[in-house]
């Protein structure tokens, strides 16, 4: 029977998930790589590729889908407004984290990171699944809304801003032009360089570091909770990480720029840094 005072907490421990499995009013999402699905995944879990969360269109592919196409999705996956959402992925969170995103993005705000995703589930050896049950579509209506995030506008407006940070997710050769994936190299005027790995905690299967370590290391290059935070790699996906981290850290206000560096490095107008 489910329990209805069960609170969900939004990072999600794999021994709390599996205690959980069978619940109604739970959808869990699969965002790893197909084959990996097809071997084992957790019980009840419903597949999505990382494309079905992106437009896909050049130059900035990462930019959100069209409201008619989240509309699908989210319909094709059976989200009802009482589903309470356990996302995972394969590869540290960056795509769990962007479909947190984009959850936020149409107001629905139940939902959990199951904290090192596939990884910290197969470390610990809980149960994997072959089966794949019939989705039950939704008649889910998606509304988008841009509270979460940040326009190319926004971006350059909060250059002036003190009460903004941008929060950089890409490898420091990007942030300092070593290594070029636009027309142009660097990096957005101001812009922290926090690489997304960075928040990851290699000896425990990719789950989240510790929360105190970790505001720690940002408060020393300026991203503190107090301040509005815009985060961005290449294509809002390495971003889609450090936006939920910053989520579970409590700052007070996230937004993603999804035009990311793909949209910046390759706009004639916009200011650049080495």
């Amino acid at each position: 029977m489910e329990d209805r005072s069960l609170k969900i907490p939004l990072l999600l421990e794999p021994e709390q998930l599996q205690a959980i499995i069978g619940q109604p009013s739970l959808l869990i999402i699969d965002i790893c790589n197909p084959a990996r699905y097809q071997e084992g995944h957790i019980e009840g879990a419903v597949h999505i590729s990382p494309s079905e969360t992106q437009l896909g269109t050049p130059p900035a592919p990462g930019k959100m889908p069209t409201e008619e196409t989240l509309d699908q999705l989210f319909k094709k996956i059976g989200l009802t407004d009482d589903k309470h959402v356990v996302v995972y992925d394969d590869e540290g969170g960056g795509w769990a984290g962007r479909f947190i995103w984009l959850l936020d993005s149409i107001g629905h705000v139940k939902y959990s990171y199951l904290n090192g995703g596939y990884l910290a589930w197969e470390d610990e050896k809980w149960p994997l699944t072959q089966t794949t049950q019939p989705t039950q579509a939704s008649d889910y209506i998606a509304r988008v809304n841009h509270n979460h995030t940040a326009s190319l506008d926004e971006v350059l407006s909060a250059l002036n801003e003190t009460a903004t940070v941008i929060w950089d997710a890409r490898s420091p050769q990007e942030y300092r032009g070593e290594k070029v994936l636009a027309a142009k190299k660097g990096h957005i005027p101001g812009a922290a360089n926090f690489e997304w790995t960075q928040a990851m905690d290699p000896k425990r299967a990719l789950r989240v570091k510790d929360q105190q370590q970790l505001l720690e290391s940002l408060t020393a290059i300026g991203i503190t909770t107090d301040k509005k935070v815009i985060t961005h790699c290449q294509t809002h996906h390495r971003s889609g990480f450090t936006y939920l981290v910053a989520k579970i850290l409590g700052f007070r206000e996230v937004k993603a720029y999804d035009g990311s560096w793909s949209e910046w490095g390759n706009r004639p107008e916009t200011p650049v840094e080495l």
